[in-house]
């Protein structure tokens, strides 16, 4: 587990650049993504004026910041206040402002150049957002003499809405322009809902001001995911009547919606919509149908695998039998079908058609992968293979998860193309799988009430998984031989020693390191599909917010 270094009541050098790319690997992902791509293989030592180091480097293409020093960086660069000070005003480029002694920069003229880009595009994107600005605000006022005369923003381009009071000045040019263009206690819907405008955020280099730049789409994908999940949650709140019998049905229905994921299924589809040209709200009805029909998929998965707990709860076959469980299931998905109905009203007979057979395809994909996976267990099968683990993982939840979403999304937008709505598949497909191996891994060495569900519960379920391939295509026959008795058992006849034990074997036979290499490999597949195959859509804030969400997989924290 990463530590926090912002935590501390004094932020030093090494808790800025850790936390800014904390945040921004969940708020604004694709910035991550791009900044540890213009980074590679360059290690870098820091060290600030306020002594404290920090070792800077990427692993599985995520940025990687870890307080120390090492022996042999390839650049090597020190910082004191005043250059910190430059590197965070953004009013102009270092070269032209940084003073002697100020500056040192050690090392190969191409790596200080990727050194370079690299903490140029993360201070410049991260300015924009809510969440690093205040980051910045506490370290910049822990010691405001080391940072000179106070300086002040260019006026804003556009009047302040009234009612508004602008945050306090800094001193900070960056914060201080772009405090004025989203006041703090400004209301910020999702998607085009407001007039809200994405920040204009300094380049560099073609421009006499940072504040001269296009628009960039860096929108917080952090809170556009709560405001989505948020607004689909009404939506399904509002379709699960309020009728009897109450107890034994309806609110058994609204207990696996009211567990809060990370609106990811909701927000993929509203972004789709806005990215094919279409009205977000159009979006959000079906939204709220695909998450009855997920949440009912998860009542019967969690029946059909015997697990104990979904989000850090008791599963609902645990708490209230297996009878009323599969009813409620069986419920969620007649709702998701009137759900999906209720757009005729709205979108029109076409559209509606279009997203039935949409539903269609899903759920069948969905309940084949599912078939897969429950024979592998039956006939106590592994496969070889990773492929068919792919396929499998695919059918079973990158449709409902990532891809149907998007087509779904689509298709309330209007899109009827078939080659357009193809388009969206297999960059997502790749996207889901490495999603879903980040799962099983988390399931593994991840916090149960970060992951929620019982640690270790896919070995006990005997769920085929990367890792568990691996580990039969490479162990010795004497594993092999007991971790296939193991596997033949039912679930009851598996001890959490048990499972220890299987992942032990795994650690030592570097099984999850393994499946992590395979998760980002897979992931950064899916980014360059996206970018190649849905090249045709114009740049706007739903595309944003998909390619954020496709490299949210690169970047997401394990």
């Amino acid at each position: 587990m990463t530590t926090d270094l912002t935590a501390a009541a004094e932020i030093t050098g090494v808790g800025v650049l850790a936390g800014t790319i904390a945040e921004l690997a969940g708020r604004a992902p694709a910035v991550v993504a791009a900044a540890a791509a213009e980074l590679g293989s360059v290690r870098v030592q820091l060290h600030f004026g306020d002594g404290t180091h920090a070792v800077l480097r990427v692993r599985r293409s995520r940025l990687d910041v870890a307080a120390g020093r090492i022996a042999d960086p390839a650049v090597e660069v020190h910082f004191d206040e005043r250059a910190m000070n430059l590197v965070f005003d953004l009013s102009r480029r270092p070269a032209d402002e940084v003073r002697p002694a100020s500056l040192d920069v050690r090392g190969r003229r191409d790596d200080v150049l990727a050194v370079w880009r690299t903490l140029r595009l993360l201070s410049q994107r991260a300015a924009g957002i809510r969440a690093v600005q205040e980051l910045w605000r506490r370290y910049r006022e822990q010691a405001p003499l080391l940072w000179g005369t106070e300086t002040h923003a260019p006026a804003p381009p556009d009047p302040v809405p009234s009612g508004l009071a602008l945050p306090r000045r800094t001193g900070w040019r960056a914060l201080d322009y772009l405090g004025s263009r989203i006041p703090s206690g400004r209301t910020e819907l999702t998607l085009g809902t407001t007039d809200r405008r994405p920040s204009s955020l300094w380049d560099g280099h073609t421009s006499t001001g940072w504040w001269e730049t296009a628009p960039v789409w860096d929108a917080d994908l952090l809170e556009m995911m709560r405001a989505c999940r948020d607004r689909v949650g009404e939506e399904m709140d509002r379709l699960i009547p309020e009728r009897n019998p109450k107890a034994a049905l309806y609110d058994l229905m609204r207990s696996y919606p009211t567990r809060q994921g990370k609106g990811l299924r909701p927000t993929l589809t509203i972004a789709a919509c806005a990215a094919f040209g279409g009205r977000p709200e159009d979006a959000v009805r079906t939204a709220a149908a695909l998450e009855l029909f997920h949440n009912g998929f998860l009542v019967h998965d969690d029946i059909a695998d015997e697990s104990t707990h979904r989000r850090g709860k008791p599963t609902l076959h645990e708490k209230h039998g297996v009878g009323l469980a599969v009813n409620a299931g069986d419920g969620l998905n007649l709702l998701a079908i009137d759900g999906v109905l209720a757009n005729l009203d709205s979108l029109g007979l076409a559209r509606t058609l279009g997203l039935i057979h949409e539903v269609l395809h899903m759920c069948r994909e969905t309940v084949e992968g599912q078939a897969v996976e429950l024979d592998w267990i039956r006939r106590n099968t592994v496969p070889r293979a990773d492929r068919a683990y792919y396929d499998m993982s695919t059918k079973k939840t990158g449709w409902y998860t990532c891809i149907s979403p998007c087509r779904l999304g689509a298709v309330c937008a209007g899109e009827t193309a078939p080659a357009r709505l193809d388009a969206l598949n297999e960059a997502f497909r790749w996207v889901g799988i490495a999603f879903q191996i980040q799962d099983d891994v988390l399931n593994l060495v991840g916090e149960e009430e970060l992951y929620g569900k019982e640690p270790l519960g896919d070995l006990l379920e005997g769920k085929r998984t990367v890792m568990l391939i691996h580990l039969m295509r490479t162990a010795p026959e004497r594993d092999r031989l007991w971790l296939r008795e193991l596997l033949a058992l039912q679930r009851d006849g598996r001890s959490q020693d048990d499972a220890e034990r299987i992942l032990h074997t795994m650690h030592r036979h570097g099984s999850i390191e393994y499946a992590l290499d395979v998760a980002d490999t897979l992931a950064r597949r899916g980014t360059a599909r996206f970018e190649a195959d849905l090249a045709f859509l114009p740049e706007n804030e739903g595309k944003g917010v998909l390619r954020q969400i496709a490299n949210y997989v690169v970047t997401r924290p394990l």
